[in-house]
């Protein structure tokens, strides 16, 4: 497994070891919602940029789904998008879609 592959992994379970057991034992937290949590740092919370980073927040999860494709595929040029989106599977990429695509 390559390191880009394993860091946004890894970044994941240290969000979840620091959730409250209830969360995780419920599994109240969507795994979307679980995935999404990396893209915060830039994009904000649910997707709502506090910056110059896009909005996420109302982009269709077709038009995300695609995007986070051509990012990790290089078809799109991006200087951090690339890296970030080749930790992820077709399946993890739906769900973040998903997520987004919920977000007004």
């Amino acid at each position: 497994m390559q390191s880009s592959t394993i860091l946004p992994l890894v970044a994941v379970s240290i969000m979840i070891a620091f959730l409250p057991a209830s969360t995780v034992q419920a599994g109240a937290m969507d795994p979307g919602e679980m995935l999404s949590a990396s893209c915060a740092g830039c994009h904000g919370t649910d997707g709502h940029s506090p910056g110059a980073i896009p909005d996420i927040s109302g982009k269709s999860a077709d038009f995300i789904r695609i995007s986070l494709q051509d990012f990790r595929s290089g078809e799109r040029e991006s200087t951090v998008m690339g890296r970030q989106a080749k930790g992820y599977s077709d399946e993890e990429i739906r769900l973040i879609a998903e997520y987004f695509g919920q977000q007004k």
